[in-house]
């Protein structure tokens, strides 16, 4: 698949790698697909990439280890410093992410209702 893969493929190719994660569940809130767990988001598709929920620190050193991580601004909007969003061409290249996206499910379902 190509960066010109169509946004149905796209969100497909996610929703397969992220919906087989213990617990992981889709809707959509805002326009955005999201992923929940314990009913809060843990991640969900935005623009070119997607945003997800991990500890401050690991949030912050991964934006400064990886070029292809960056501060998650849906919309435009800057969020908490707990999102970032990792921006691949090629949706199925996420698969090489699923540790981090396993670390958000387990970092938001242990989180405290805020």
């Amino acid at each position: 698949m190509s960066a010109n893969t169509p946004a149905s493929s796209r969100k497909a190719q996610i929703d397969a790698l992220l919906l087989a994660l213990p617990g992981a569940s889709a809707r959509k809130i805002n326009g955005l697909d999201a992923y929940f767990v314990s009913d809060k988001m843990f991640a969900c598709i935005s623009g070119d990439g997607v945003g997800l929920r991990l500890p401050v620190a690991t949030a912050t050193e991964l934006q400064f280890s990886r070029d292809n991580i960056v501060a998650f601004q849906p919309g435009g909007l800057a969020s908490s410093r707990e999102w970032v969003q990792i921006n691949r061409a090629d949706a199925a290249e996420y698969e090489k992410d699923i540790a981090l996206f396993q670390t958000s499910l387990d970092f938001v379902k242990a989180a405290r209702s805020r």
